[in-house]
């Protein structure tokens, strides 16, 4: 498989506004649950295994982490992950209030990949995320993780569950991917791309 993503760095973390990168070049959110594969995900997409972190603790990251993605091409801005039940309700809060920020006034903030367990039902959490995205009209691509855990039989009525649970718009890509063997990750970095209106030849 070809490798699109020739340059992947991790920049900076940052909490607040105070934090983040004065410039224009676009961001792209990634959001998911906990325990939704998201850091193996960045990895997969960008061929480093070293770049976003996982942790065998879910709910670990408690900041925003701004990566660049072929020298300046975009950045993938990587949240916390949501719905992770240890997480006390002060920190629950301090996310909340973060995530508010950045969605809300972030100007670079041109696209949200949300992820979803291609295994199981959307939760509570995975629905507010997408009404909450949809209430401030960010556009989205939602990506289907763990592809290769499913049979093939469920794959088609896997993805009607899902979007029928979120009621996904038809303007918002599905993507089903695997990050164990690469299936469709380049699929996710093209869409990116297409979005964000930049070539992706880079």
């Amino acid at each position: 498989m070809e490798q699109k993503v020739k340059w992947s760095e991790f920049i900076k973390s940052a909490a607040g506004i105070e934090g983040w990168i004065d410039d224009d070049i676009p961001e792209v959110l990634f959001v998911g649950r906990s325990n939704v594969g998201k850091s193996s995900f960045i990895n997969a997409l960008t061929n480093n295994k070293k770049l976003a972190k996982i942790s065998s603790t879910p709910g670990k990251t408690r900041l925003l982490n701004f990566f660049d993605i072929n020298k300046g091409l975009f950045r993938i801005v990587d949240a916390p992950g949501y719905g992770y039940a240890k997480v006390n309700g002060k920190m629950k809060e301090q996310f909340s209030d973060m995530m508010n920020q950045y969605m809300e006034t972030r100007p670079n903030l041109k696209l949200v990949v949300m992820l979803v367990d291609l295994r199981h039902k959307p939760t509570t959490d995975d629905l507010g995320m997408y009404k909450y995205l949809k209430y401030y009209q960010l556009p989205v691509v939602v990506v289907g993780t763990k592809l290769d855990k499913l049979k093939q039989n469920e794959i088609k009525k896997n993805e009607k569950m899902i979007r029928d649970t979120l009621e996904l718009k038809p303007s918002d890509g599905f993507i089903k991917i695997s990050n164990t063997d690469k299936r469709n990750v380049n699929e996710v970095y093209d869409e990116i791309c297409k979005r964000l209106e930049v070539n992706p030849e880079v």
